[in-house]
């Protein structure tokens, strides 16, 4: 097969992918407009194009690697692994460090290098992560590191953009059936058209003639403004800004969101490897990683305060037909938009309920796959793996209903011209009392590090399934071991902001209660070594 081959499933793939980063990057473009006082210029000219760079590096790898290994297996079906701005790390890195700095200094060049700084640092922990990765992916049941992903394809994925189909019916019900028809049905449309194109150009018209209906989609002047953008962006080098900012000061302040960030990045790659490999992809874990860290790296040195992570997603494009070529499909477009800045453009164009059929189809897959690539009896712990996603999803969302609240409440104030301050802050609120009607204090010790606890929990139950209670006890002070440090489980209010709380010891209840569980397993694990009918 050729390199250059371009395949039918590549275009379904390359449609898909394309709009999953597109976005993102209309995402981080609307925060960093809206929140941290970026002008659309430094964005277009800036960010974008160096988002674009360690796009380009991590599409064009992957696709080589996707063609080598079918080279060395002699297939023409391997799928490379996608890749992307990392969604997670967007949010936290400018709702917890460059909103903050931008509201202390009113600068926005200040939180854009408060922003460079942690991609930095979180690209450093992806790059040396890589080295031990594999030890961990081969010692981590298959359930476990499914489930995590998972719950993240059912909550952050799927749900998000199955409540924005709800929202908007009469866009997006028809594209969403054409993908449905095409992927479930295996429905074949006229003249061989993709149904990731059709999907998208019946979403554009359906939002056309939603307005007409009174429901517009379309912001008013959204496309005079994208044409202000056009022109000719080169790569911006921030090395300078970069090392302005490079201190064990400023590395310590944001420590508690560089570590955590670093280390989800890392897992959540992990287990998008195991997601590939389970689709019947198999690719170099070290390697792999390595460019991830490198690609994040390339993007900081020229101006992207945004780390990029290999996507979850991975047996949703093999499901198109996508081989190697979607990759390269998509890292030259992105690269294309960003540089000429068209994202305006392309924002005015296209819609994201037009486009987000394909990305919630993905998300059902994914799911799927936890279930079907892990043994029929392990449910049970692909179940109990996807629980702390949802506790991480309801409180992004809290979060963000708070930060509305708040902004609605300074903005009141604003008009009525009123001396004093007011807050709408989810910090005075006690995290034990109920909360809708749950205890909020559970709802964010869960959330914070879900993607490990999920890890925890699944090959905990894994083993237990599997009678083999000594490892469940190893599991256990797995856990014991990451709340006593703060990665799991830790977290203090500030404000709005949800910070994961990186001390030792700092919420004693969780590593006592993972001592006393992994004393249990191992208890149950002596009873049963050593009792003369072997029956625990």
């Amino acid at each position: 097969m050729n390199y250059f081959s371009i395949t039918r499933g590549d275009i379904d793939g390359f449609f898909g992918l394309m709009v999953d980063n597109l976005i993102q990057l209309l995402v981080l473009t609307g925060l960093c407009i809206g929140l941290c006082g970026f002008p659309l210029e430094f964005v277009t000219s800036v960010v974008l194009p160096g988002a674009a760079i360690s796009l380009l590096i991590g599409n064009l790898f992957y696709s080589w690697q996707a063609y080598q290994l079918g080279k060395k297996t002699n297939r023409t079906d391997v799928t490379a692994l996608p890749y992307g701005i990392n969604t997670v790390s967007l949010f936290a890195f400018i709702f917890f460090v460059m909103l903050p700095v931008y509201q202390a200094t009113g600068d926005y060049k200040s939180a854009w290098k408060a922003g460079l700084l942690v991609s930095f640092s979180s690209g450093l922990i992806e790059f040396f992560g890589s080295f031990f990765a594999e030890k961990i992916r081969k010692s981590t049941p298959r359930a476990a590191l499914l489930s995590a992903l998972a719950g993240i394809a059912i909550t952050f994925i799927s749900m998000d953009f199955l409540l924005r189909t709800f929202e908007h019916p009469l866009v997006a019900f028809v594209p969403l059936g054409v993908i449905l028809l095409q992927y479930f049905g295996k429905v074949k449309f006229p003249f061989g058209i993709p149904g990731g194109l059709v999907s998208i150009i019946l979403g554009i018209i359906l939002a056309y003639v939603s307005g007409l209906l009174g429901e517009p989609i379309f912001q008013e002047g959204a496309f005079a403004r994208g044409k202000e953008t056009i022109g000719f962006y080169l790569p911006h080098l921030a090395v300078v800004e970069l090392w302005e900012v490079l201190s064990f000061a400023n590395v310590k302040t944001y420590f508690a969101i560089i570590l955590p960030m670093g280390v989800f990045n890392v897992i959540g790659s992990l287990q998008n490897i195991e997601s590939a490999e389970a689709s019947g992809d198999s690719f170099d874990t070290k390697s792999s990683l390595l460019v991830n860290g490198i690609g994040t790296l390339a993007g900081t040195f020229f101006g992207s305060p945004f780390p990029t992570t290999i996507y979850i997603g991975h047996p949703g494009w093999k499901g198109l037909g996508a081989k190697h070529g979607y990759s390269v499909l998509n890292g030259i477009f992105i690269t294309f938009v960003s540089v000429f800045g068209l994202m305006g453009i392309l924002q005015a164009i296209i819609p994201i309920e037009a486009g987000m059929a394909i990305v919630l189809w993905i998300g059902i897959i994914i799911a799927s796959q936890a279930f079907q690539a892990s043994p029929k009896n392990h449910s049970p712990a692909v179940v109990a793996g996807l629980l702390p996603a949802f506790a991480g999803w309801a409180a992004l969302i809290i979060q963000n209903v708070f930060f509305f609240l708040d902004g609605r409440l300074q903005a009141i104030l604003l008009e009525l011209e009123t001396p004093k301050s007011y807050h709408f802050n989810l910090s005075d609120l006690s995290p034990h009392v109920p909360f809708l009607p749950y205890a909020l204090g559970g709802v964010l010790s869960l959330s914070q590090g879900f993607l490990l606890t999920s890890m925890i929990w699944a090959a905990m139950v894994v083993f237990l399934l599997e009678r083999d209670f000594l490892k469940s006890s190893l599991w256990a002070l797995i856990g014991t071991t990451l709340s006593f440090f703060g990665f799991i489980h830790a977290y203090e209010l500030a404000g709005n902001a949800i910070l994961n709380r990186f001390a030792f010891f700092v919420s004693w209840q969780f590593p006592v209660a993972y001592l006393a569980l992994a004393f249990l397993f191992f208890l149950t694990y002596l009873i049963n070594r050593y009792s003369p009918d072997k029956k625990s």
